[in-house]
């Protein structure tokens, strides 16, 4: 039984401002986010984290399965017209973030397509704004956005990247999971981040197991 709402990311239009790109409320539906959320580990330390790093429950596996998978795959190559299909995958789990993260960027050119979901519950911050990714118009000003997405309740964002996809957040500090697939170019670049990924994921195994 798929834990994703394919449909849902089907019906909704790829957005064209600031850049191309989909949000997607309640991509995971409530009842499976609950079971997925349950699953988590808690990981009181900013960074990402692999997903083959952590320990995870049954639910929290399921969902770090499919969204490797060949669905999930085929409908965002369909969605922005793109093909993807011997592009290589990296997923990686973020549970907490502080002072040191939302800051203006773009991503890294190996990443061809950048794919966030947001696995928190609904609550008072982000209802003020902190920690919600914004897509910006340029990269000098957070308050520049256009779009505005409250990491909660199974969100998904995807976009291409681009030299012009600027994104950040207001600062928070504290427990905010997200998951983040990114489609790679096959690249020299891309390989490098891959294998830097492979190190890392080794790594954290050994710190998670101290």
């Amino acid at each position: 039984m798929s834990l994703l709402d394919y449909a849902a990311l089907a019906a909704t239009p790829a957005a064209e401002e600031p850049f191309p790109h989909v949000v997607v409320r309640h991509f995971v539906p409530p009842a499976a986010l609950q079971a997925v959320v349950a699953d988590l580990p808690t990981l009181e330390k900013r960074g990402s984290f692999p997903a083959s790093a952590v320990s995870l429950g049954p639910a929290a596996r399921a969902l770090m399965d499919e969204m490797e998978g060949g669905g999930l795959r085929a409908a965002i190559a369909k969605k922005f017209g793109l093909d993807l299909e011997s592009a290589p995958t990296m997923l990686t789990l973020r549970a907490w973030t502080s002072e040191r993260d939302g800051h203006i960027h773009v991503d890294s050119t190996a990443k061809r397509v950048t794919v966030l979901l947001y696995l928190n519950p609904a609550g008072d911050a982000w209802s003020q704004h902190d920690g919600c990714l914004r897509l910006l118009r340029g990269p000098h000003d957070l308050d520049d956005y256009v779009v505005e997405v409250p990491p909660v309740n199974g969100t998904l964002l995807v976009f291409p990247n681009s030299p012009h996809s600027w994104h950040g957040h207001k600062v928070f500090t504290g427990q905010r999971y997200s998951l983040q697939l990114n489609y790679m170019t096959t690249d020299a670049k891309a390989r490098s981040e891959l294998r830097r990924h492979r190190i890392s994921a080794f790594m954290k195994r050994l710190t998670l197991a101290a």
